[in-house]
């Protein structure tokens, strides 16, 4: 007999255009529907031309653009931006970019209660979630607060089709990770479930469209469609082993996230198959397999994603600190979490073993 339904579901007060060329057609009037007429435009140094055409758009209602987002948003990043937009008087942001430029805009909301917009042009799926996150010390804090909720979302599929293959790759599989982890999480739920289900298969399905032909918008379109599916369920759910390590490693080592990402979720995934296997199950059926990490890892790395984090510069004495930053706090995860467990989960990782599910 089966088990009845328990669970939770929470929705958060977001609203979702999904058009191509709606950072330039849509963005003004979302901004004008939340009543907002003093934007701060906030991107990252490489992303400068496409916030500038979301700023152009914007005309009179944007009050200047600071192109000073950084990876693992450095707490010192956060102070000058806030500085910024204070003395622009600025009475809302616009995130454009990837995920450092949405955090960057997160951490902006956070220190002022300013509401933010994010127009995406990467995979990160930070945009549908309330998570932020802050560096300092070589240490990255992550936390939930829902001003950091951006009220209003631009998915243009034309941002992301300058995005280089393998940065297409491994921001693809850093939003796979969000999916992964949300089928397992303790408070899953159906409708969740069902979102992550999806979301995976559509970014699993697009990626070597996408590898193939750069220039599909059709291919971008549904990789960002997986992007929003799998951005959502990490808004909806608790995050586990797979972002705790994720985080350490950017935050300590100044690893690259979707990289990272990339390389470590397989190793997560076997990890954890023996307790999750209605998480597995599913995933199966996503990635139409009967291995998933063996399949998650041939995916990226048949795409030319990197396979070990010794390629993403991490050294061997790390991986000692990376456990034991990893170990010393609680947070759920299905599966157990030990010095020993975590220690060869990194080392399987740092090498580029082939991953087992009975390790």
């Amino acid at each position: 007999m089966s088990t009845p339904l328990d669970f939770s579901y929470e929705t958060r007060p977001v609203r979702v255009v999904f058009r191509p060329g709606g950072a330039v057609s849509a963005t003004p009037g979302e901004a004008a529907r939340l009543g907002l007429r003093r934007l701060l435009v906030v991107c990252g140094s490489r992303g400068e031309a496409i916030a500038r055409l979301v700023a152009d758009a914007l005309g009179d209602a944007c009050v200047g653009l600071h192109a000073g987002a950084r990876m693992h948003v450095p707490v010192e990043v956060v102070g000058r931006a806030v500085e910024v937009a204070r003395a622009a008087g600025a009475d809302g942001c616009v995130a454009v970019g990837g995920g450092s430029a949405i955090g960057l805009g997160k951490a902006i909301a956070l220190r002022t209660g300013l509401p933010l917009m994010a127009v995406p042009s990467t995979y990160s799926g930070s945009e549908m979630t309330p998570v932020w996150g802050l560096t300092e010390h070589g240490v990255k804090r992550t936390g939930r607060d829902p001003v950091v909720q951006p009220r209003s979302v631009v998915y243009d599929a034309e941002l992301t089709l300058a995005l280089p293959v393998p940065l297409s790759v491994t921001s693809g599989v850093n939003a796979l990770a969000h999916a992964a982890e949300a089928l397992y999480a303790p408070d899953a739920s159906p409708l969740v479930s069902l979102m992550a289900e999806e979301g995976v298969q559509a970014m699993a399905g697009a990626l070597p469209l996408v590898a193939a032909a750069p220039d599909s918008l059709e291919a971008r379109s549904r990789a960002l469609y997986g992007a929003w599916l799998c951005g959502a369920c990490l808004g909806a759910t608790t995050m586990g082993l797979h972002h705790k390590l994720c985080h350490v490693l950017g935050g300590t080592f100044g690893l690259p996230h979707a990289e990272t990402h990339t390389v470590v979720l397989p190793y997560v995934l076997a990890y954890n198959a023996s307790a999750a296997p209605d998480a597995i199950t599913a995933l199966s059926r996503a990635l139409d397999t009967h291995d998933v990490p063996r399949a998650l890892r041939e995916l990226a790395g048949g795409l030319g994603a990197p396979r070990s984090l010794a390629e993403l510069g991490l050294k061997e004495p790390d991986l000692t600190v990376a456990t034991a930053q990893t170990v010393a706090d609680s947070y759920a995860n299905p599966r157990e979490i030990t010095a020993n467990g975590v220690l060869g989960l990194l080392t399987a990782a740092y090498e580029g073993w082939e991953p087992r599910s009975d390790a």
